[in-house]
């Protein structure tokens, strides 16, 4: 989805321009969902509702899986005084895999998903003028979501369940030729979801989530090599905030043929002001953030037709999280306008979604960065193309 959106660490050390970054937040979690814009709180209706509204399970009787991945190539373009670079080419896959089960004998669904909600990597060529010599960075990070859902009353649920987060993180950089930093850490860390579901009338549905911030404390080694004539070394932690999430959205259904949906969707990006890494060879480390917390705007409409074929669009506008003060190029933050199409057919017990994705965020200029990257200045721009796939089996 959105580089700015998510998080892109950015680990650094006093030494001049040591900086490296990956990962994003990944809201695109099922094919369908995708092709609505996202904008599914309200609708919720496969086994991915796990993940975007776990109350919305309840609407699922007997069994249920559904798995999908979701592909995406990104690209991020600068230029300033003649010079033009882009970023690496970068395909990238992210799977997820749901099951629900609805119990016959009382007004309870449980579900178990596993998805990977940040992760992905952004990587600028060697030449570039504002980075030093790049190497690699990846970041795993899994989630394990176990919900339960109760149906209060025929037309109202609500849900809630832990979330169970596995990071690792590996970092490498070059600083200076024959130099070499590298932390690399890994942890666990919990928090929770929760979520409603209520249909007011006929024709409209409401629906919210909430996601909890769940801290990942990465314990690990940073070591620094060609600084002296020893690899230099040292056990350390950083400690990350994955910010909390609202959903709120409204589905309006005219007729059995269609469904349109809105929702906003808030995330608390202010929570990530510093990170700091508690020792390293180079000496404690503490990087000045200062996000500020944005929204989605999230469209979507589907037309459903004979035969269990169906139709979807879907639009986001992605509200900018990262001040020109603080903008680095591993993070080249900016509004974005997101626009899916996808289609879909479900049978009587199978079902499949394919989705196409393209994102895109207009020229941003920065004047006056004041980050470790000091050539930062200059007009970026950001596209990406998406694939997702999802396909589902009820017993």
């Amino acid at each position: 989805m959105k580089i700015n959106k998510v998080l892109l660490f950015c680990l650094a050390v006093s030494s001049p321009t040591l900086v490296f970054g990956l990962g994003i937040r990944l809201p695109d979690q099922d094919a369908f969902a995708t092709g609505r814009g996202e904008a599914f709180v309200a609708t919720a209706d496969n086994p991915s509702a796990i993940y975007y509204n776990p109350a919305g399970i309840s609407q699922l009787p007997g069994q249920n899986i559904r798995a999908g991945f979701y592909g995406v190539y990104l690209n991020s373009h600068y230029s300033a005084s003649g010079a033009s670079i882009n970023t690496r080419d970068s395909v990238q896959a992210v799977p997820q895999i749901y099951y629900t089960i609805g119990l016959t004998n009382l007004p309870l669904t449980f579900g178990l998903g596993v998805y990977a909600p940040y992760g992905l990597a952004l990587k600028w060529p060697d030449n570039a003028p504002f980075t030093p010599v790049g190497k690699k960075g990846s970041l795993t990070y899994l989630t394990i979501n176990p919900v339960v859902s109760w149906q209060v009353c025929s037309n109202f649920s609500i849900a809630a369940g832990p979330t169970i987060n596995y990071g690792d993180l590996d970092l490498n950089q070059d600083p200076f030729p024959g130099t070499e930093f590298r932390f690399k850490g890994n942890n666990w860390s919990a928090g929770f979801t929760a979520g409603a579901l209520w249909q007011p009338c006929s024709k409209i549905f409401l629906g919210a989530s909430y996601r909890s911030e769940s801290r990942m404390n990465f314990n690990g080694e940073a070591t620094a090599a060609g600084f002296a004539p020893i690899l230099l070394s040292s056990n350390t932690t950083a400690n990350i905030p994955f910010p909390q999430n609202i959903v709120g959205g409204i589905s309006y259904r005219p007729t059995p043929d269609w469904n349109v949906e809105f929702d906003a969707d808030w995330t608390d990006w202010h929570a990530l002001k510093t990170v700091s890494l508690a020792s390293t060879p180079l000496g404690p480390q503490t990087l000045v953030f200062n996000w500020q917390s944005s929204m989605f705007y999230e469209f979507g409409v589907t037309r459903y037709f004979d035969k269990g074929w169906h139709v979807s669009g879907g639009y986001i506008f992605s509200e900018n999280s990262v001040p020109n003060a603080t903008f680095n190029p591993i993070v080249p933050d900016s509004d974005r306008h997101i626009w899916s199409l996808g289609i879909g057919r479900r049978y009587k017990k199978f079902s499949w979604d394919v989705t196409y994705q393209f994102a895109w965020g207009p020229s941003r200029t920065i004047s006056n960065a004041t980050v470790p990257a000091l050539l930062a200045n200059g007009n970026y721009e950001y596209t990406s193309h998406a694939l997702s796939v999802s396909a589902g089996y009820h017993f």
